[in-house]
């Protein structure tokens, strides 16, 4: 399994909620090969971990990431990394 992890700024806390779950946890949970999603804040950072099945699952969503991203939140960084355990 690899992760793609995302790491944002927020700049307007509803507007940024507002499109992660109306747009963004829907676009992804439907992604082939998506297994688990996780978004978490603490104060203005988001950082989000979306688990896929492979390597090429999430290097095509990380390639997406820019798109989804609205003028609530600025794009620090994207990646994507080999999950080595899980429970």
């Amino acid at each position: 399994m690899h992760a793609v992890v995302v790491r944002v700024t927020v700049s307007n806390r509803d507007g940024a909620e507002e499109n992660l779950r109306e747009r963004i946890v829907p676009r992804v949970s439907q992604a082939p090969g998506f297994v688990h999603g996780y978004w978490t804040r603490k104060d203005d950072v988001g950082l989000a971990m979306v688990v896929f099945e492979s390597e090429a699952a999430a290097t095509t969503m990380s390639e997406q990431v820019p798109n989804m991203i609205n003028a609530d939140v600025t794009l620090e960084s994207v990646e994507v990394r080999e999950v080595v355990a899980h429970a």
